[in-house]
């Protein structure tokens, strides 16, 4: 493994140990755990927040594909109940994961890309949405799916917001998921 590579696996694990901690993170302590100088950490990524934002993007990639294979899990599922599924489980990795979560949504808020973990959790959507909605022409489909994912990040982002408008803890499992079918239900219009 290059240095390049042995700075993000130590940052990664930084990030996984420190939780939302993450900005006590320091170069130091990087370089330190990855046994490499100072100076490589600005050389292969312009500075630490660059790190941080690649480091969440992997972690956040890795959890996007695992969504992905909950179809073998929700085999016996209707298409809402599978959508409802995933979206639980989108929501509890946000919520467990709060700190990640929030720098990978808004770094892609900040620099949308073609492939960035917004766009992969739109294509991991898109399918149970349009199994929920075979009506659906396929500009409502994405427009809808769109919204869902938009919804969900806002819903992640503001949570304290929607505790004060309308009495609901995001951060209460089952108010949580309450709150998700109500949006699923609202968005697909069932």
């Amino acid at each position: 493994m290059d240095n390049k590579e042995i700075i993000i696996q130590a940052t990664i694990d930084l990030i996984n140990e420190m939780g939302e901690h993450m900005d006590d993170i320091t170069v130091r302590e990087i370089c330190k755990r990855a046994n490499v100088g100072l100076g490589l950490v600005n050389y292969h990524f312009g500075n630490k927040d660059k790190l941080i934002e690649l480091c969440v993007e992997r972690i956040v990639n890795g959890i996007v594909d695992i969504f992905r294979t909950i179809r073998e899990k929700t085999e016996t599922l209707n298409a809402f109940e599978k959508l409802e599924y995933l979206g639980n489980m989108t929501f509890t990795f946000l919520f467990e994961h709060y700190a990640v979560s929030k720098i990978s949504i808004l770094s892609d808020m900040r620099m949308p890309k073609e492939n960035d973990n917004t766009h992969r959790t739109y294509r991991a959507y898109l399918p149970l949405m349009s199994a929920c909605r075979p009506d659906w022409d396929r500009q409502t489909l994405e427009r809808k799916t769109f919204y869902l994912i938009a919804v969900m990040q806002q819903s992640f982002l503001r949570h304290k917001a929607i505790m004060q408008l309308y009495g609901t803890d995001l951060t209460i499992p089952e108010e949580r998921e309450a709150f998700h079918k109500t949006v699923l239900h609202d968005i697909l219009e069932v």
